[in-house]
């Protein structure tokens, strides 16, 4: 892997920069949509199943532009098209806060999931294998663990911005922070740049159909996809699940608030490990560990602890596999055509992550319960375990 703009060597201000782009940059790009619900629903009268399914759109358009965003990284560099993702997203945000019609909706957050596949982890990711090669691991990990508080920070923020300014013009606060945080830091402190005359797409290519050819490949496709979609069904669909075990809203509530931290704590367990925590290792404990979490709901009993232990454990994986996505790539599949290799790999699992709520929902309907959701998930886990314990054999 060649080093670009002699970064490689040290580069810890450029990796904190980079952190606090991912804080934001998540935060107002994903978490903060929620909070926007339920004054649009109450101003323009949109349903609230039209409102998610223009989310559910943008998680389509960015699992479909991931391959060519990381495609693009492994030629050109993270520069242009994280500062252009960037400046896309704000620009969508202020779009947004003017919008009247359901169909322009769409077409924003279809635009917001292109923004998004050139600017959240998975380009961060790649730029971060490109420019430190010898030690990508520990800068992921950091930058993840800053990333994690994305909505700690933003979910209050966000509120408190409507609460004050209203729905439209909190969506202008928005831009503006996104426009004076993540965009001059892409714009001004990234150079990735590939040298001139640097023949990286054929590389590039070359590596992803090595990759396409190698178990380690598809085990890790199995894997990212299938955990994707039980953590987006488990997401959506918790709170309707722990209320019909019935446990009291206020519970519910308040489990979920130690899955961030329980995530943010697996990341630091990962950085106080160091290189003994390789990708094979944290990866094939993290996969095991939801499992566990399930098969806490299969339990006929309601602990008021059960929802707590739930999310710490399910928290604590998800906080591990999020690096493992990151590191797993180079240390399975090596860092030539890493953008294009993540891409690929990233496609099947955003797609499975913005269909899995309505197949849930689907098979409460049809089942009347959530039993059937439960024992799917764990199928769905156990299929995650054996993808990646098969991809790291």
């Amino acid at each position: 892997m060649t080093s670009f703009s002699g970064q490689s060597a040290g580069g810890w201000p450029l990796v904190g920069a980079l952190a606090f782009g991912q804080l934001v940059s998540w935060g107002a790009l994903h978490y903060a949509f929620t909070l926007f619900v339920a004054p649009m629903e109450a101003e323009l009268g949109w349903s609230r199943e039209a409102l998610n399914g223009a989310l559910s759109a943008g998680l389509v358009a960015s699992a479909l532009a991931a391959y060519p965003a990381g495609r693009w990284i492994d030629r050109f560099g993270g520069r242009g098209i994280m500062t252009t993702g960037t400046l896309l997203g704000a620009l969508m945000l202020l779009a947004w806060s003017r919008v009247g019609d359901l169909a322009v909706f769409f077409a924003i957050w279809i635009a917001i999931g292109v923004a998004a596949a050139g600017t959240l982890y998975g380009p961060v990711f790649a730029v971060l294998v490109r420019l430190y090669p010898a030690d990508y691991s520990r800068r992921i990990t950091v930058l993840t663990l800053v990333g994690g508080f994305a909505s700690t920070v933003f979910i209050p923020l966000t509120q408190f911005l409507i609460a004050s300014l209203g729905w439209r013009d909190a969506l202008v606060a928005l831009a503006g922070i996104v426009l004076i945080g993540p965009l001059p830091i892409h714009f001004f402190l990234l150079r990735d740049a590939a040298p001139v005359g640097a023949s990286t797409i054929p590389t590039a290519d070359g590596a992803l159909r090595r990759a396409l050819g190698s178990r380690a490949f598809w085990g890790l496709a199995v894997c990212f996809t299938a955990s994707s979609a039980v953590l987006s069904a488990f997401i959506f669909h918790f709170v309707p699940l722990l209320s019909e075990r019935g446990f009291a809203l206020a519970t519910i509530v308040a489990a979920f608030t130690v899955f961030g931290p329980c995530q943010v704590a697996g990341r630091l367990v990962l950085l106080g490990l160091g290189a003994r925590a390789s990708a094979i290792v944290s990866g094939r404990i993290a996969v095991l560990l939801p499992l566990a979490a399930i098969a806490m709901l299969l339990v006929p009993v309601e602990a008021t602890i059960l929802p707590f232990l739930f999310l710490a454990v399910y928290g604590l994986a998800n906080g591990v596999m999020t690096i493992v996505r990151g590191t797993a790539v180079p240390e399975l599949l090596g860092r030539e055509g890493y953008g294009a290799i993540t891409g690929a790999l990233t496609l099947p699992a955003s797609l499975a992550a913005a269909f899995a709520p309505y197949a849930a929902a689907w098979l409460w309907a049809a089942t009347g319960g959530y039993d059937a959701v439960i024992m799917a998930a764990l199928v769905g886990a156990a299929v995650a375990a054996i993808g990646f314990w098969s991809a790291s054999g």
